[in-house]
């Protein structure tokens, strides 16, 4: 990487980008249902929308595909389970290895239950335990009128 100093490729490796457009309404939904977990926020690195706990760890990844839902979620105990479906793939960048899955799916068919279980076990997998305790034993954290 000629040309480029390690300072320049932080830089640009944590640099809020804006996202090409606004989400779709079914990314907008995932976002959404994200959120309602506790300590978390939408970040933009690389203009993809990431949703973390915590201020820093990751979660969810949603990426503009177009007429597709694209994504990625950290998963423990289904992660094989999730990868036998033809929509998923180890995710890229080696972080397969590390139970993080990947979809692809068109915007007219989103298996929003499915995603939505597979947003709770990541967020369950990657927060402090503190936070997963303010949830109830399993689902997401019920919709409060803030949400």
């Amino acid at each position: 990487m000629s040309g480029i100093s390690p300072g320049e490729l932080s830089d640009n490796l944590t640099h809020n980008v804006t996202p090409s457009g606004p989400p779709t309404p079914a990314e907008q939904a995932l976002l959404d249902f994200a959120q309602r977990y506790p300590a978390t926020h939408v970040d933009l690195p690389w203009g993809h929308h990431a949703v973390k706990v915590g201020g820093k760890k990751a979660f969810l990844f949603l990426s503009k595909g177009g007429a597709r839902l694209t994504g990625s979620v950290k998963l423990g105990v289904t992660a094989a389970e999730a990868l036998q479906l033809p929509f998923t793939e180890p995710t890229g960048y080696g972080l397969g290895r590390h139970g993080w899955v990947s979809f692809d799916v068109p915007l007219d068919d989103v298996p929003f239950g499915l995603l939505e279980e597979w947003v709770d076990e990541s967020y369950r997998t990657v927060a402090l335990k503190r936070y997963v305790k303010q949830l109830p034993p399993e689902g997401p954290p019920p919709v409060t009128s803030g949400s």
